[in-house]
């Protein structure tokens, strides 16, 4: 699994797609929640503007990723 660091109460769905380098666009990853590919918390979410929080975990294509805050 992978850990996603936020300094920010929450990040949106496709941005952690973005950010984790699942999608290379905003498009890709619009696709990816809109097709069903992504998983929140052990459940489909088709909410790509979904806010993930510290606790959470995505799933999508074989990777595993949660969010925590950034220790400083």
């Amino acid at each position: 699994m992978n850990v996603i660091e936020i300094t920010t109460e929450y990040i949106k769905l496709q941005d952690l797609l973005k950010f984790a380098s699942v999608a290379a666009t905003g498009g890709e990853a619009k696709l990816m929640v809109q097709e069903g590919q992504v998983q929140v918390n052990g459940e489909v979410c088709t909410m790509r503007g979904k806010k993930i929080r510290p606790g959470d975990d995505v799933a999508v294509a074989g990777r595993h990723f949660t969010v925590k805050y950034a220790t400083q």
